[in-house]
């Protein structure tokens, strides 16, 4: 950020101005405009996948010896085999297929006052893996192999306001992880740009301005926010409301949650002391993790059209055709991972002394950088533990998959990433839990108030990109 840039000395702070964005009036008609928006969108393009066997891959080959799959280009990513050593879980080691992906992409969205109200700039994106194809995404989804035209298609639109130096403000930058179970160090930079009001950013007909409260109203509906928008959004910081809160049903969880917005509200364990908690949970861990060749993976069956786990649980990873008008190439092949049956992502939140505390789960995973970061409470999916023990279960599934619907305050189908992972639907749901819910949780959890989830978001590798998508959903919530 440039010290003459016309947006530094503007007031008031972003935060503040983020919570007018997302308190805006008629928010819901606004919402269903821009669905119909994003309908319209859809129908405007031929969109196609295409499942082909690996040797109709084109730019992607197996790799004789290891089996790997990879592009021509040594770019994309590849999707090798990794051999897991963990001192936690069911099962202490494992073989499975991972996406290695070193770059670092981009996940950003341009912000602008329109009459007076910040307004996000929103793209229409469709990706292979989405089960609609269409969702709203940030202004730019993209990997650097996208972003840099290795696939020699056409520019990204709107990248100049990231990478032009003093082109817009920085409001957000910070590094942030993606699936620990299916990416192996994979990580992306979630950034917000603020431009003048003057500027003019026309939006092209894929693109559309959105107030924030446009975007919480659509983050109710299943699969319309992808992803990469919800992570984003959670990094982008608010203020408390000022306005009073919506009386009637639930009207006490709002108080609550809006008291957990503000550092000076009481928070049953203090900043310096969760931090502590982190660091010792992640020294304690004991992960090691060895990339092997694909074809070295035991477990795994593979045949000429997909990998498959051998008692067909976890993911396959298979190839598709894709056709796709809108994008900056009208059509490729790539590897797709799909994994097997529904996840559910359940943060089970509680009123503690008038103040609303999340409870989170320091949860080792294989590709995360450091090993552990915070997940939700549950973070599981369901059917890969049907033939286990009771007791090799999530701890507190059954109490999410048992809430009275009364108690359920957030409740929707999201997809994951929709650039490798194919029909990767999660139910993300926010859960109050009942009085006699214990405050006392074992040693790998702890109660957050939503403040001190923002101000660790400020930094990279705290929160996994599922929490973050259910942090996304709280400040829907307010």
């Amino acid at each position: 950020m440039t010290r003459d840039h016309p947006l530094t000395t503007r007031g008031p702070e972003p935060a503040a101005r983020f919570t007018e964005s997302g308190s805006v009036a008629d928010a819901d008609a606004a919402a269903k405009e821009s669905l119909d928006w994003l309908i319209a969108r859809r129908d405007a393009h031929r969109f196609e996948v295409t499942r082909v066997p690996f040797a109709e891959l084109g730019d992607w080959s197996v790799q004789p010896g290891t089996g790997n799959l990879t592009h021509r280009s040594g770019k994309f990513f590849t999707v090798e085999g990794l051999r897991v050593h963990a001192d936690a879980g069911p099962v202490g080691t494992w073989d499975q297929p991972i996406i290695v992906q070193p770059e670092i992409g981009l996940l950003g969205f341009v912000v602008k006052e329109i009459d007076g109200v910040l307004h996000c700039l929103t793209q229409a994106k469709m990706e292979p893996g989405n089960p609609n194809l269409v969702q709203v995404s940030p202004t730019v989804q993209a990997t650097r192999s996208n972003f840099t035209r290795v696939h020699r298609g056409s520019a990204t639109r709107y990248l100049e306001y990231f990478t032009d130096p003093g082109r817009a403000r920085v409001l957000v930058d910070v590094l942030q992880s993606e699936q620990g179970s299916w990416f192996l160090g994979k990580r992306n930079r979630n950034i917000v740009v603020e431009v003048p009001p003057d500027e003019d950013v026309p939006a092209h007909p894929d693109f559309r301005w959105m107030t924030v409260a446009e975007l919480r109203e659509l983050l109710h509906r299943d699969n319309t926010v992808n992803m990469d928008a919800r992570t984003v959004l959670s990094c982008i910081p608010f203020a408390r409301p000022t306005s009073a809160p919506r009386p009637g049903p639930g009207q006490e969880f709002r108080t609550a949650l809006r008291r957990s917005m503000t550092a000076a509200e009481g928070a049953l364990h203090p900043l310096p002391e969760v931090l502590s908690w982190f660091t010792e949970r992640t020294a304690r861990h004991e992960l090691r993790t060895e990339r092997i060749p694909l074809a070295r993976v035991e477990g795994w069956h593979r045949d000429a059209w997909e990998v498959r786990h051998e008692q067909g649980r976890h993911f396959t990873v298979f190839g598709a055709r894709v056709s796709a008008a809108s994008r900056e190439v009208s059509g490729w092949t790539q590897p797709l991972l799909a994994p097997c049956g529904t996840g559910i992502a359940a943060l089970l939140v509680k009123n503690l002394g008038g103040v609303l505390h999340a409870l989170v789960h320091a949860r080792p995973e294989a590709g995360h950088v450091r090993g552990v970061e915070l997940a939700p409470t549950v973070q599981c999916t369901p059917d890969n533990y049907r033939s286990l023990p009771a007791a090799s279960r999530p701890r507190f599934l059954d109490v999410v998959l048992d809430a009275p619907a009364g108690r359920v305050r957030f409740d929707a189908i999201q997809s994951e990433e929709g650039g490798r992972f194919h029909h990767a639907e999660c139910r993300y749901t926010i859960i109050e839990a009942g009085d006699d819910f214990p405050v006392a949780v074992p040693e790998d959890y702890r109660w957050l108030t939503l403040h001190q989830l923002a101000s660790l978001l400020q930094h990279s590798h705290y929160l996994n990109v599922q929490a973050r998508s259910l942090v996304a959903c709280l400040h829907c919530l307010w």
